[in-house]
């Protein structure tokens, strides 16, 4: 089995990728003394390669990363690739969705969730997968799981429950992490190995 780092620095998407791909992959945590990658690229690829590469470089070992956005229709696609500062830098997951549900008082709230997984190995080779979940904002957070977004965010393939409202595995089975992961998986089955 492949031994790849897992690039993020998020707990809570650590968690979710090593759930969805411990099967698949020989999962180990990127090293604590690493420093955050700042993700300031325009696109998710972008910022999910920059993670990668900071990892790959770091370890000598292929990195998996990824990188999800929030994109809502009344908001022209926002908060987008801005998804985890859409508060400002440094905001809780409580301001960023505070300030989501005050941007759409009174405002259609279809949205949908977009992840890009990426995994970079040592000789520049990459494989990129992308999941994507419609749904809307509720109008109101609702449920005590998850993080992020999970409280506001009603995937539209769903019973019109909020994420944070589900099980951990009704989650992965909808989710736009859970997606983008299985894609992956399954182009890896393809890849050659050299």
């Amino acid at each position: 089995m492949l031994r790849v780092v897992c690039a993020s620095a998020n707990s809570h998407k650590v968690a979710e990728i090593f759930e969805l791909m411990g099967g698949v992959l020989d999962l180990v945590a990127r090293p604590a003394d690493l420093g955050e990658t700042q993700e300031t690229e325009s696109t998710l690829v972008g910022n999910a390669r920059l993670k990668a590469v900071a990892v790959c470089r770091a370890t000598e070992l292929p990195a998996l990363a990824d990188d999800t956005g929030l994109e809502v229709d009344a908001l022209n696609g926002a908060p987008g690739v801005l998804t985890a500062r859409f508060a400002g830098v440094g905001a809780t997951d409580a301001q960023n969705r505070a300030k989501l549900l005050e941007e759409l008082f009174g405002k259609p709230r279809t949205a949908r969730f977009r992840t890009i997984a990426l995994l970079l190995f040592n000789d520049g080779r990459e494989v990129i997968a992308q999941g994507v979940c419609e749904g809307s904002i509720a109008e109101s957070q609702r449920g005590e799981r998850g993080f992020g977004y999970d409280a506001v965010f009603i995937p539209s393939l769903g019973d019109g429950r909020t994420f944070a409202e589900m099980s951990i595995a009704e989650k992965h089975s909808l989710s736009h992490r859970g997606l983008a992961f299985r894609a992956l998986a399954k182009s890896l089955e393809d890849l050659p190995t050299a």
